[in-house]
């Protein structure tokens, strides 16, 4: 999205040339620390980005972004309320979307037949056959980047919410207690998962995005497939080589017997919030950009779903983009990324959790025991 932010800003500047929009692009890793060490000392941007949800809540509380309920009602009304929602608190909105999705799984349909699997599995159980179908073929079944954390906490999340239902991570929130047997029982899950080995070799070294990490390992064909959001197939052909026709979509497996519905989704989008000190053209560059005639162009890009409930339809051109957003508009329950829905300490307790899990360092039960205890002392 780098292109299209510097078109917008390039556009705007022109129509206004008494503003000056300085743009800084950071990969999602170094600009978390980043943000986190600024908003710390007192500061914020005028604009900048946020996945919402415990992050954005956190800074709001600390009197660092403006309320936009009143002066972008404007535009807040032809956004979809999915796209919203982790930008919202206690009735207001702090921030506007610039994306929405969820993740899933992206498998490569050719090592797929190769090893005799002719459909996606749809539940756990079919699921971890398909992981071992793979293997016996000589096929890595799945691509994870161990050492960037965050796509780990993907599995242990949907097995929470197939496992336990959506309703316990409110309880969870609020109670800030997930010692709850489902919790539990997800990790178990994971335990699995991780015991058939599916991972490639080195994944806990293995970063997202870099050219020997998770998503070029799936975009050079060498696994059968990766939990990822909606931009994986950009990614995918922007750290490797892409695999086209042969890249395949399926949603989180149902467990069997759990309370979650198959059908509920896990994921999140982008967004931007303005600092409280900003100038009105901060606010006014974001309602510019987010014009059903700009932002329709971040979604012919491919790198984003739409997010207006109008003048976008058009714009999923890609095939792979309009598969999640058709899956997404289907879905009978969200679910934002862990990390973001509750306070920071508590999103990094998971996916560090998790990671160690996955790793073979931290039992299921030491997993929702650490969490616990990192929610519970954030709430004091």
């Amino acid at each position: 999205m780098k292109t299209f932010w510097a078109e917008r800003i390039k556009e705007y500047q022109a129509a206004h040339p008494n503003v000056t929009i300085k743009n800084i692009a950071i990969e999602n890793d170094s600009y978390k620390p980043k943000l986190a060490t600024l908003t710390q000392s007192g500061k914020a941007p005028d604009l900048y980005s946020t996945w919402g949800g415990g992050v954005l809540k956190q800074h709001v509380e600390a009197g660092l972004v403006k309320d936009l309920t009143s002066d972008a009602a404007d535009v807040i009304g032809g956004i979809t309320p999915a796209a919203l929602s982790a930008y919202q608190f206690d009735g207001k909105t702090y921030g506007l979307p610039t994306d929405i999705g969820m993740v899933g799984f992206w498998y490569n349909k050719a090592l797929f037949k190769k090893a005799g699997i002719t459909e996606p599995p749809t539940t756990w159980t079919g699921f971890l056959d398909t992981v071992k179908k793979l293997k016996a073929d000589g096929t890595t079944p799945i691509a994870l980047a161990g050492k960037a954390k965050w796509p780990g906490h993907y599995y242990w999340s949907y097995l929470a919410m197939r496992v336990a239902g959506l309703e316990a991570f409110k309880q969870a929130g609020t109670s800030n207690d997930f010692t709850g047997p489902d919790f539990v029982a997800a990790g178990q899950k994971l335990k699995e998962l991780v015991d058939l080995q599916p991972f490639q070799k080195g994944f806990q070294g293995a970063d997202y995005s870099t050219p020997d990490g998770q998503a070029a390992t799936m975009g050079n064909g060498k696994a059968g497939m990766e939990l990822m959001g909606q931009w994986a197939p950009s990614v995918q052909k922007d750290s490797g080589k892409g695999l086209g026709d042969d890249l395949g979509f399926f949603t989180f497996p149902a467990v069997e017997g759990g309370k979650g519905a198959p059908g509920d989704a896990f994921g999140g989008g982008g967004g931007l919030a303005v600092g409280v000190n900003a100038p009105p053209a901060a606010l006014d560059f974001l309602k510019f950009s987010l014009k059903a005639e700009n932002h329709s162009k971040a979604v012919k890009a491919g790198g984003v779903l739409p997010v207006l409930k109008q003048g976008e339809e058009a714009a999923v051109t890609d095939p792979h983009v309009k598969t999640v957003s058709e899956t997404l508009a289907a879905a009978t329950g969200f679910q934002l990324y862990l990390d973001q829905e509750y306070p920071p300490a508590v999103g990094q307790e998971i996916n560090d959790s998790v990671a160690e899990l996955i790793g073979g360092t931290k039992t299921p039960e030491e997993v929702v025991k650490s969490i616990t205890e990192t929610a519970k002392a954030e709430s004091e």
